[in-house]
């Protein structure tokens, strides 16, 4: 532990670099230039860093690691600003209900762990859940009917902070006895004419207008399909036989459905945390840093499905195989 760091050490340093100089720096902090000295060269030694290097004008210029050093201590100071506000208005009472929402491409699990990290922070704070689409929570946000939820990109508004915590891959949903299912991979080829249910274009505009054009690049057309409201429906529509689906990887699945990567193509969903970057409770900046480091502790893997395997004919005593004889994709439970 480096118990001997202060958030001076960091502010005086900041000021220095950021200006260039001690004289400038020490004016602004209305401190002296001897004291912002001591404090430099203190931190620097201490630390076993060099931050910047003395020109012969009497100005300075930071190191690399002075670069890296501006990054990181507006990082902490912002974090130590946001920890105070956000104590204050505990103290002032100011936050006994927390109305989060979750759109429904996101994963409920992350949205789970979203709430239950709120809980941590403030066991006594009641949290109110809603559900809805991307576009409809965004709104909510900014009408003040909502705090802060989870969505899915893109998204865009000019009085909204909308911060990445996660991407997931998209996949392929098929059937378990679908021929496809014995590969690996799909390929984006096998997708053209059996790619027949999406997400209703209503319910999130800008990310069906973006698929849309992964498909294009990839030389697949889409002219006509069934639209479905939620992951639930899109997997009915797939059992029943209506055609492919893209699915976020990691999405519980029926017992007659899997998933396969697709071959070649990088294709996500993005999710997010929105908030109003004025009115907002003042826990919640607090809670994206803790989240954001939570999943950077979890590993996040593809669906890597195990090699299919399936029954010839003699083997099934002259019936059909059975659905689901392969190995079934690996859905990976990252929440509890």
């Amino acid at each position: 532990m480096h118990e001997w760091a202060e958030l001076r050490h960091f502010r005086y340093l900041l000021k220095i670099l950021e200006r260039q100089g001690f004289r400038v720096a020490a004016e602004e902090l209305h401190t002296s230039q001897p004291n912002l000295t001591v404090q430099a060269r203190q931190f620097q030694e201490y630390a076993s860093v060099r931050l910047f290097r003395r020109l012969r004008n009497g100005s300075i210029r930071p190191t690399e690691t002075g670069i890296a050093f501006i990054s990181m201590a507006r990082l902490l100071l912002d974090t130590c600003d946001e920890v105070i506000d956000a104590l204050a208005a505990i103290e002032r009472g100011e936050i006994r209900t927390a109305r989060f929402g979750c759109c429904t491409l996101a994963d409920p699990g992350l949205f789970r762990n979203f709430c239950a990290a709120h809980k941590s922070i403030l066991p006594g704070c009641s949290i109110r859940p809603t559900l809805g689409d991307t576009e409809q929570l965004a709104e909510e946000i900014v009408n003040g009917s909502v705090d802060a939820a989870l969505v899915t990109l893109p998204l865009e508004h000019p009085e909204l902070c909308i911060e990445e915590l996660r991407r997931d891959p998209l996949v392929v949903c098929l059937r378990r006895d679908s021929a496809l299912a014995r590969n690996h991979k799909v390929q984006t080829s096998d997708l053209q004419g059996n790619l027949s249910i999406l997400h209703h274009p209503k319910r999130h505009p800008r990310a069906h207008a973006k698929l849309l054009q992964h498909l294009a690049e990839s030389g697949i057309e889409v002219e006509d399909y069934s639209h479905a409201s939620h992951p639930s429906e899109m997997q009915m529509l797939v059992r029943e036989g209506h055609g492919l689906s893209l699915i976020r990887d990691g999405t519980p699945l029926d017992d007659e459905l899997t998933t396969r990567p697709i071959a070649g193509v990088d294709w996500t969903i993005d999710t997010a945390i929105a908030y109003h970057k004025r009115r907002h409770p003042k826990t919640i900046p607090i809670l994206v840093r803790k989240l954001k480091k939570q999943l950077d502790r979890i590993p996040r893997e593809r669906t890597s499905p195990a090699a299919p395997q399936v029954l010839r004919h003699s083997e099934s005593d002259g019936k059909r195989p059975p659905c689901g004889v392969e190995n079934p994709a690996v859905q990976l439970e990252l929440y509890r």
